[in-house]
């Protein structure tokens, strides 16, 4: 197993898994109800964090997530000497998640089954990387600890210092596809504007 786990490090030609697990397993959940579980907070999250990034920043932030959570997951299984599946998905919902709490940590928030109890999004996020963390410590299966915490770090990375350091440089690639897209719809070419 240890040989199959190494493959996705590797640079080597003839291996046919680089990255794609890693980018792949962004989409990955472990049942039914994880899935439901990881869509609400999706939902819940999506607006907030579209409307400070925008869709394509929001895209590329979700998936560079996803890779980034499995591959800290990756890293910690590797360590601990548990080789189990990583699931992505949850790592970059965490993403999400831990962006909108960073911006907007005032912000009041709720549990969908426990309506009447209200706390803020920063304390929400800081009893979350807690309890991750003390699952990773402490060796918990209840969760991937690993790529949460690596979603959650990387959320609040980026929303403090990835957007000047990366988005920003990007600009006016971003701008240029406005630019096309927007000129592509005034001429009737089928698009949709926004």
């Amino acid at each position: 197993m240890r040989r199959v786990m190494f493959t996705y490090f590797t640079s080597d030609p003839s291996s046919k898994a680089l990255c794609s697990p890693m980018l792949l397993s962004t989409f990955s959940h472990f049942s039914l109800f994880h899935m439901a579980a990881n869509m609400y907070v999706l939902w819940s999250f999506s607006s907030s964090i579209v409307s400070l990034l925008g869709c394509e920043q929001f895209i590329a932030v979700y998936l560079s997530a996803g890779v980034i959570s499995t591959f800290v997951s990756y890293v910690a299984k590797m360590a601990t000497g548990r080789f189990e599946p990583s699931l992505g998905a949850s790592g970059a919902i965490m993403t999400i998640l831990a962006a909108v709490c960073t911006k907007m940590p005032e912000a009041k928030l709720a549990i969908i089954f426990l309506p009447m109890f209200t706390f803020t999004a920063g304390s929400a996020l800081k009893a979350i990387v807690a309890f991750d963390t003390a699952g990773l410590a402490l060796g918990w299966r209840l969760f991937d600890h690993a790529a949460h915490l690596g979603g959650a770090l990387f959320g609040m990375w980026y929303v403090t210092y990835g957007h000047e350091l990366i988005w920003k440089n990007r600009e006016p690639l971003v701008k240029a596809w406005h630019e096309m897209r927007t000129k592509n719809t005034g001429k009737g070419g089928g698009g949709r504007s926004n």
